[in-house]
């Protein structure tokens, strides 16, 4: 047993001071101060001036991932400890399924590919590259079955992913029929195709291309399209993945206003970083900040509308879409074409802080940060109350935070396999102290704890937020 003392408890509710006890691998109660047990044979952590948390849960991460002829440089392995250091004791990968595949082979490869080599929890959402009447089947299989509750698809990448309208209207309708949630990677492609072979074509090579071929325009466009295309199949569960720009935001707003079964997550790198700054850095340092959708422009207020999003629910979920590559051998595969950067940021290990920040900013309420994320990505992907919450009953999956501590973020101090950092001398003003996974001190002291096959595989349900 392990009694958590002297902390205040942050929940969805808001925080008050609390104990917390903590029998095997799960929470067992939780009592006002000092009235839990005065002795016994347990161990005490002392969280006094600190935050209790629910250990975070990033709904949108790539390890390992195959993407432009090479492959995201964190492993399971490498990618879940990296996790577990900032705070994420829960990741939902992405299995991969491309045209012509078995959607069951693929999910079995991702399962090869972690189990035995995580560190903390995992589950799996399925990613849908060729929808046929197999497929179609198999969806209904993988939500009884095998607790795939999640099924992405992407109006990007023709040729690799690219589903068309036709192909998304049935997956819609299918996940319409058995409760499961539609993830949309929401921008044009075709026409982002035809951008970027022009940008080409004029000699504009350079990483700051990629964002500029990539226009506002084309995300608002795609994710209006795939909101009436929901609509058509009957309101089916809609999630807009890694949603970057104003305009895009707008249509979520507009459909979540009109009571519609519509949500949306960001990304750190969309609330702090942008066009400019890093995807224009000279020469092509900007590479490090290629991703999809791109950095948007610093003169909009894109950073802005996505601050008021999650202050105002039309943006649920802060996730990473951490899909990491390194500069040297990997991202370097486009110098001289900027199409050709594998597309991918870093970040697993920092959301917690990042989004913390925003908390010392004064644009979010310690309640909405935990909402953001742990709870929300819990309950919008079948883990609650298992995960997301600190109550009797869920996993003891708990993050101590000191806010009167700092966090200094660059490639000499980071976990993740990268040799740079998107993130390089950020500063925050706060920083993980202890992290437990299912009962388990992974992280504390300053010295890591856990082990590779710590983490389970979650099998998942349907989601919190569908009547």
């Amino acid at each position: 047993m392990i009694l958590i003392k002297g902390g205040t408890v942050i929940g969805p509710t808001g925080a008050i001071p609390a104990d917390v006890l903590v029998v095997g691998e799960q929470v067992s109660a939780v009592f006002a101060p000092g009235q839990g047990p005065a002795e016994g044979d347990f161990e005490t952590i002392d969280a006094t001036g600190k935050y209790v948390i629910p250990g975070a849960v990033d709904a949108h991460t790539h390890m390992e991932l195959p993407f432009g002829g090479t492959f995201a440089s964190d492993t399971f392995d490498t990618g879940t400890r990296a996790a577990a250091w900032g705070g994420t004791t829960t990741i939902i990968d992405f299995a991969v399924q491309r045209t012509g595949e078995v959607v069951q082979d693929g999910l079995a490869a991702w399962h090869g590919k972690a189990d035995g080599n995580c560190h903390v929890d995992y589950a799996f959402h399925m990613i849908l590259g060729g929808v046929d009447d197999e497929s179609l089947k198999a969806m209904d299989t993988l939500v009884t079955d095998e607790g795939i509750t999640s099924f992405k698809l992407f109006m990007a990448y023709p040729g690799v992913f690219y589903s068309d309208d036709g192909q998304i209207l049935r997956a819609m309708q299918k996940a319409r029929d058995n409760g499961a949630m539609i993830m949309m990677h929401a921008e044009n492609g075709p026409a982002i195709d035809v951008l970027v072979k022009q940008a080409l074509e004029r000699g504009e090579t350079d990483p700051i291309h990629h964002g500029l071929t990539r226009p506002e325009a084309l995300e608002a466009e795609a994710t209006s399209r795939a909101i009436w295309l929901a609509g058509v199949a009957a309101d089916c569960p809609l999630y807009i993945v890694h949603l970057s720009a104003s305009k895009a935001l707008e249509q979520v707003a507009a459909a979540r206003d009109l009571g519609r079964n519509v949500f949306a997550e960001t990304c750190p790198q969309y609330l702090y970083l942008t066009l400019e700054d890093q995807l224009g850095a000279p020469g092509f340092e900007g590479a490090k900040w290629v991703c999809s959708t791109p950095l948007r422009s610093k003169h909009g207020t894109h950073r802005a509308d996505l601050w008021q999003g999650l202050r105002t629910n039309d943006l649920s979920v802060v996730s990473t879409d951490h899909c990491p590559f390194c500069f040297k051998d990997q991202k370097e595969l486009g110098v001289g074409d900027f199409s050709k950067i594998p597309n991918g940021i870093g970040s697993v290990e920092h959301r917690v802080d990042l989004l913390y920040q925003g908390v010392v900013d004064g644009k979010l309420s310690l309640a909405r940060w935990v909402e953001t994320i742990a709870t929300t990505p819990a309950r919008m992907f079948g883990l609650y109350p298992r995960k997301g919450i600190i109550a009797p009953g869920s996993d003891a999956d708990i993050v101590l935070y000191d806010p009167a501590a700092r966090t200094r973020i660059g490639v000499e101090t980071h976990h993740m396999n990268m040799d740079h950092s998107a993130w390089e001398g950020y500063e925050i003003a706060g920083k993980v102290d202890t992290v437990m996974s299912r009962g388990r001190v992974i992280v504390s002291g300053g010295a890591y704890h856990g082990a590779k096959g710590h983490g389970q595989f979650v099998r998942r349900g349907l989601s919190d937020y569908l009547i």
